[in-house]
């Protein structure tokens, strides 16, 4: 679901100019370089696009200053606007190639130029009945905040977007030419809008912040979409039930401990270490689906219950409440695993709060197998339950 922002109300006009400017809000206070920077590219798209549809001569690579120059030559611009799209324009050259620290105020600044040339650029060109609503300051939204490479992954998708409706545009047009159909007012940038508006939105620019896949892993056809919030994620052993051997192996050569060392092909992977053959590499490729699908669960659900501990135990968890972390973890509390207890006590693992998130890390200690650990965690489940507040 896509969070409310101020230019939704463009969205019937242009999703493609909607979107780009929730990417520009999300990032005024996170990160004024990228706003400043990108919103000169938002308005030379949008001058390009006037351009074309006032049937004006306009080149690919034609400067921005060029553009504006035409457009007041034309007496399109009002001193207003014109000025704005300057404004625009300087501060996006100066967010390129300038190394200091941009400031907030400089971003707000930027973003109420926009408004006005979005303003203008509504009124002019869009549907009759559309309404531009008062001028706002954005709110500082630390929660909705994306990292600097998901933040230029956004961005690079955004600029696309905005080719590609360049591109549909043109095609319209050309459609409507060759038809002889195209009876409306050429000014109407909307009536090609609305007619031809398609999906051009890839589904992962609607992705909350870490979740914007950063690279892809592959195996033969098949293909694994790594989220930002995993891109240097430790990959536990105990975690790849089939592979633990195989990551340990891997592993102790200085390969495969971390998301961020795994190639993008899997295949081969193998030959990285002794004693392994193709099959290895295909059935970890196989748990790493799972993993990365583990993960993202787990990671949606502490964002949907913000504050709450959890303990997980492969695709299950438990919500430590006040009560249950208060429980001691002694022989008393929990039977059958009287080597388990004592060394998560030399651990300084003395109650139930102090035991790791993942709880399969406690397979290492001297043995314990995985059928302990599961009935170390069948025993917290039932504690849980006994005091309310259980999940799955």
């Amino acid at each position: 679901m896509i969070d409310n922002y101020f230019y939704e109300f463009l969205e019937p006009m242009s999703k493609e100019f909607a979107r780009t400017l929730k990417e520009l809000e999300n990032v005024i206070y996170s990160s004024p370089r990228s706003m400043l920077t990108h919103s000169r590219t938002f308005i030379e798209v949008l001058l390009e696009k006037v351009m074309f549809h006032e049937n004006l001569p306009s080149e690919p690579y034609l400067p921005i200053i060029e553009r504006i120059r035409v457009l007041d030559e034309q007496g399109l611009l009002s001193d207003e606007v014109k000025h704005s799209l300057h404004q625009v324009r300087k501060s996006g050259n100066m967010a390129s190639h300038d190394a200091r620290q941009f400031r907030f105020s400089e971003s707000l600044t930027a973003w109420e130029h926009i408004y006005l040339i979005v303003k203008w650029f509504v009124e002019v060109y869009g549907l009759h009945d559309m309404q531009v609503p008062s001028y706002v300051d954005p709110l500082m939204n630390r929660d909705h905040t994306y990292g600097l490479e998901e933040m230029a992954l956004r961005f690079k998708q955004i600029e696309d977007l905005l080719k590609k409706s360049l591109e549909r545009d043109q095609l319209s047009k050309t459609r409507n030419e060759t038809l002889k159909t195209n009876n409306a007012d050429e000014r109407n940038i909307s009536d090609d809008l609305t007619s031809e508006q398609s999906n051009l939105l890839p589904k992962e620019i609607d992705e909350a912040p870490g979740f914007i896949p950063v690279r892809t892993i592959t195996y033969g056809d098949d293909s694994i979409d790594i989220p930002y919030f995993l891109r240097d994620a430790f990959l536990l052993p105990q975690r790849f039930e089939e592979s633990e051997r195989f990551l340990v192996r891997l592993g102790g050569d200085q390969q495969a401990r971390l998301m961020s060392e795994l190639p993008n092909s899997l295949e081969g992977l193998h030959k990285r270490t002794t004693y392994y053959s193709e099959s290895h590499s295909k059935l970890f490729f196989e748990e790493l689906k799972q993993f990365v699908a583990e993960e993202i669960r787990r990671r949606k659900l502490i964002q949907s219950r913000p504050g709450e501990l959890f303990l997980f135990y492969k695709s299950k968890e438990i919500v430590v409440t006040e009560i249950l972390g208060e429980i001691a973890i002694n022989t008393d509390e929990f039977t059958g695993s009287p080597s388990l207890i004592k060394q998560l006590q030399e651990d300084s693992i003395y109650k139930v709060r102090d035991l790791p998130k993942e709880l399969l890390i406690i397979g290492k200690y001297n043995g314990v197998g995985k059928h302990r650990v599961e009935n170390f965690f069948n025993q917290l489940r039932e504690k849980q339950k006994s005091r309310g507040d259980f999940i799955q």
